[in-house]
């Protein structure tokens, strides 16, 4: 999600405002390389803003052009798909399409996908709401938190003005205190709601994992006459922590989440489908490769636009972007059923990862590894240096294993850092000489013995 800072020297333009370029470069400030890739979602992203400027009869039958990532592991196709949900702020979900199996068989039910997608969109628009009524529930919370400290007076009492003018002054005092937060650690008594019933039932059907809104409330009203309480000691910062939430979910409508969470469901969502090569089924399989094309089938209307049942209504799914990934070493795209093929309609090969690439990748995203470890590593008071013939190293290595091993593209950074680093990570709070230097030498001495050992780099990177 992009957060728009007001008043920031460079403010990122709104979604709006991007161009297909503009898109692609944002993309390169987290991804290296696959530049094809991400013309691709950036003009996929575009045509999406495009679509709500034209009238409404039009805009119906403009459907999103999904899209075919073909690379092999590591070379960017979640990350850029993620990447592209953050920039729009879209619902974003990414699937294994092997976890399901088509009706008859027990596995997830496809429905379930659309399910998921409107549960985090549900999420995703209840943080927005909640951002925009933080303050006002923050001072709600303050009133109730000083009406326990300093009660009011009964109604019973007559009110005489200088009294309550002393007591306006008591409370003020009160509130100034609390803000500075010179209360903090003093103890109060707050009344909170025990936790009761879920109000929806699960139930397994042969389709899959069905939901049942059922309220055990009303149904049985004798055997839960109200909202149980209990009063619990607490802290003033944790009770202002507990008040303010509360007072959270009574600002916020859910009804008016649910339906603007359907609407961006229907009108932004985006399904990443990982491993779809492994459902691409041949003609005459058998063995447990039956159920390939069934799982294609059930995937299929999906993807073609149907309506979906869920607990916050009934969403379609005609609009939504559909991104598949694979690496279709031993199938290939064409080995999809025809009518799932026609449904995505754009085809991009991710380029294999180079040791320059791995160079770049260490260095030049926003949270590259290296500024990872140098963070991780300052909190314990360490300076990190890693030379440039440190990271050429590394970067040399990792594509070494890469082309000896299994090739698992830039996941095989991770592996080589964490053994290059390992001594460091584990005395980092003993060391007396905060400064550690990391060079090829070095390097090479912690890697060159494993990574000669073909055995050995098997089982250690």
């Amino acid at each position: 999600m992009v957060i728009y800072l007001p008043g920031t020297v460079e403010d990122t333009p709104r979604l709006d405002d991007l161009t297909p370029r503009q898109i692609v470069q944002e993309l390169d400030k987290h991804v290296v390389g696959q530049a094809a890739a991400k013309r691709a979602v950036a003009i996929a992203l575009r045509n999406r803003i495009r679509r709500q400027k034209l009238p409404p009869d039009l805009a119906q039958d403009v459907i999103p052009k999904n899209i075919i990532m073909i690379g092999s592991t590591g070379v960017g196709k979640t990350e850029i798909a993620r990447r592209l949900a953050r920039l729009a702020n879209s619902p974003f979900l990414k699937v294994e399409a092997s976890k399901f199996t088509e009706v008859g068989y027990v596995g997830r039910d496809v429905e379930s996908i659309i399910r998921d997608l409107v549960d985090i969109a549900i999420d995703l628009v209840r943080e927005e709401k909640i951002a925009e009524i933080e303050e006002k529930a923050r001072q709600n919370a303050e009133e109730r938190l000083l009406d326990i400290l300093l009660p009011t007076r009964r109604d019973s009492e007559a009110a005489v003005p200088e009294d309550e003018a002393a007591f306006q002054r008591t409370r003020e005092k009160l509130r100034q205190q609390l803000r500075e937060g010179r209360l903090d650690n003093r103890l109060v008594e707050i009344e909170v709601k025990e936790r009761g019933f879920p109000s929806g039932i699960e139930i397994i059907t042969p389709q899959g994992i069905e939901e049942m809104d059922i309220n055990l409330r009303d149904m049985l009203p004798g055997m839960f006459p109200g909202t149980r309480t209990k009063v619990r000691n607490m802290s003033v910062r944790e009770a202002v922590e507990y008040l303010t939430q509360e007072e959270e979910q009574k600002l916020v409508d859910m009804d008016q989440v649910a339906r603007l969470a359907v609407e961006r469901v229907e009108e932004s969502g985006i399904v990443f489908l990982d491993e779809i090569d492994k459902i691409a089924g041949r003609e005459n399989s058998s063995g447990p490769d039956v159920s390939r094309e069934g799982v294609q089938r059930d995937i299929l209307p999906i993807i073609e636009g149907t309506t979906v049942n869920t607990r916050y209504g009934m969403v379609r799914t005609d609009h939504i972007l559909f991104i598949a990934a694979g690496a279709f070493h031993v199938s290939k795209p064409s080995d999809l059923i025809p009518e799932l093929q026609g449904r995505f309609p754009i085809r991009v090969n991710l380029d294999p990862l180079t040791k320059e690439d791995f160079k770049r990748i260490l260095t030049e995203p926003r949270n590259s590894l290296i500024r990872q470890y140098i963070a991780l590593l300052e909190t314990e008071g360490v300076t990190l240096e890693i030379t440039d013939d440190a990271i050429e190293a590394v970067a040399d290595f990792a594509y070494t294993v890469n082309q000896n091993t299994e090739n698992i593209g830039a996941r095989r950074l991770h592996t080589v850092m964490e053994k290059v680093l390992d001594e460091v990570s584990f005395t980092a709070p003993d060391l007396e000489d905060k400064h550690f230097r990391v060079d090829a030498e070095y390097v090479r001495k912690v890697l060159a013995d494993i990574v000669q050992d073909e055995d050995l780099s098997k089982y250690i990177l």
